[in-house]
């Protein structure tokens, strides 16, 4: 990495799937960081308590303490005096209001190391990782192993049923894809294609058409996935 000047702040984010070696990176900078006897303070989401409480553990289960914190607003004021580095994991938890957190610290002098998923199960862009992937000095894309072919992997799949954009879970939850082997039609809260969306937006302005009757206009696929998403809510 190139040497940057000591007195100004900068922001790093190392984004990717899951089962990536996010987690594992965040914490190779920190201990380097240490090394060369720089304060370093490490904060974490209060919600991701999978495998400690209290720490940031990669999946091969290298560790390292840190704060939990329930909202990104909370971090200045638990910052102890002289902290030369900060590092963030599991930045994707955060929302937004972690992007402005981050640039105040790095306005203000502070090396800021932040880790995070930048894309969802359904394969979106996860906020507030896009965000901070534009105004962050450096940027890392960690790419794992897909669990079905074996290629570089950038997408989580979630195997389990659960339809919040936020599910904290691990191998038995989630595991790596290739773009040919994600298969958003596996994750049960996956949804409808857009055939189907302009369908039901449509048969909200056609005044004797039901939504039935739009729905039967899309493919039988189509018209069958729409229903269950429907019917969900």
């Amino acid at each position: 990495m190139q040497r940057l000047q000591q007195d100004i702040g900068w922001i790093e984010v190392i984004c990717g799937p899951m089962f990536s070696g996010k987690t594992e990176e965040l914490i190779r900078r920190v201990n380097r960081a240490r090394l060369a006897r720089q304060h370093v303070q490490i904060f974490k989401p209060a919600i991701d308590d999978r495998y400690n409480a209290r720490q940031i553990v990669s999946h091969s289960r290298h560790s390292v303490d840190s704060i939990p914190v329930e909202t990104a607003g909370e971090i200045p004021a638990l910052l102890q005096e002289g902290v030369q580095v900060v590092a963030i994991d599991e930045v994707q938890f955060f929302g937004n209001e972690v992007v402005e957190v981050c640039e105040g610290l790095a306005d203000s002098g502070v090396r800021v190391v932040v880790a995070g998923l930048d894309q969802d199960y359904r394969g979106a862009p996860f906020d507030p990782i896009p965000q901070l992937l534009s105004v962050a000095e450096y940027v890392t894309k960690q790419l794992a192993i897909c669990m079905v072919c074996g290629n570089p992997a950038g997408r989580s799949q979630r195997l389990g049923d659960g339809t919040g954009r936020i599910e904290v879970g691990a191998s038995e939850a989630y595991e790596a894809r290739c773009r040919g082997c994600f298969r958003l039609e596996e994750t049960s809260g996956a949804a409808p294609d857009r055939q189907a969306e302009l369908a039901l937006e449509s048969s909200g302005s056609a005044g004797s058409t039901s939504s039935d009757e739009m729905l039967e206009q899309a493919s039988p696929k189509t018209s069958a996935r729409a229903r269950i998403v429907g019917g969900d809510q």
